[in-house]
């Protein structure tokens, strides 16, 4: 059933300059699953998420979130529908602690983009109680008073996640969450992934097929700005135009 779907895409695609990034990509997000998008280095994968955040314009094609359409629609709506991306919209203040970085965030929510709320520092410790239960919920309760410059790569991530957990997503998009981690942080934050996704539908970008195969309900694969193959990890790692396209590519 189309109810089923929270997010689906029909042609979508892109051109710069005469070249084709994303060529006719038609894509369904299953409601309360993880998605993952991959694909070897040059796919298209980064320009479809930019095109499905909004931070592309599509040359063509169609974007549907919730039965509506909004491929005309600028990020900052799209994030109002529900539909937030996670790194780029949320913002960290690396100079104030963890607490301060959650409230400023739920007040955000609040408020809109607008920072008159600076002013009020009883407004905001009035948000103390909500902020920590998102700061235990991505594992930083021991970091609370920590200063956000300080934290561990992996741990400025959770912190991320937190702020985005605090617009009250329905469907969260993650771009390569596990970039640049050490092992123990990757550990932690596919964890912390699994546990988000719960009661949200996740779409990510991830070069860790590791973590892919653990985390995903459904893959799609890009090549060449076209989809490629798509189901689960059994399935799309055994197909032979994947496994070629990988090889071809430069991975292993």
């Amino acid at each position: 059933m189309a109810d089923d779907y929270i997010l689906t895409t029909q042609g979508l695609g892109r051109d710069f300059k005469g070249f084709t990034a994303v060529g006719k990509v038609d894509l369904k997000v299953r409601r309360g699953h993880i998605h993952a998008l991959i694909g070897p280095n040059g796919a298209g994968k980064t320009t479809c998420f930019n095109l499905l955040t909004k931070f592309l314009q599509p040359s063509r094609g169609t974007i549907v979130y919730k039965g509506r359409d909004i491929t005309a629609m600028k990020p900052a709506d799209v994030a109002r529908l529900g539909l937030v991306r996670s790194f780029q919209i949320s913002a960290v203040f690396g100079h104030m602690t963890v607490l301060e970085n959650v409230r400023i965030a739920l007040q955000r929510r609040r408020r809109g983009d607008s920072f008159d709320f600076w002013r009020s520092e009883s407004v905001l410790r009035e948000l103390d109680a909500e902020a920590r239960q998102l700061i235990e919920a991505v594992g930083l309760s021991d970091f609370t008073s920590a200063i956000a410059a300080e934290l561990s790569y992996g741990r400025k991530r959770a912190l991320e996640i937190a702020t985005t957990l605090a617009l009250d997503p329905e469907m969260l998009l993650l771009d390569e969450p596990m970039a640049g981690m050490a092992h123990e942080d990757v550990d932690r934050t596919a964890a912390l992934i699994k546990r988000v996704s719960a009661d949200r539908t996740i779409l990510m970008v991830e070069h860790n097929l590791s973590v892919v195969a653990n985390l995903s309900d459904r893959i799609t694969v890009l090549a060449r700005g076209n989809v490629l193959a798509e189901g689960d990890y059994a399935t799309v790692s055994k197909d032979p135009k994947v496994i070629e396209a990988y090889i071809g590519a430069g991975h292993g």
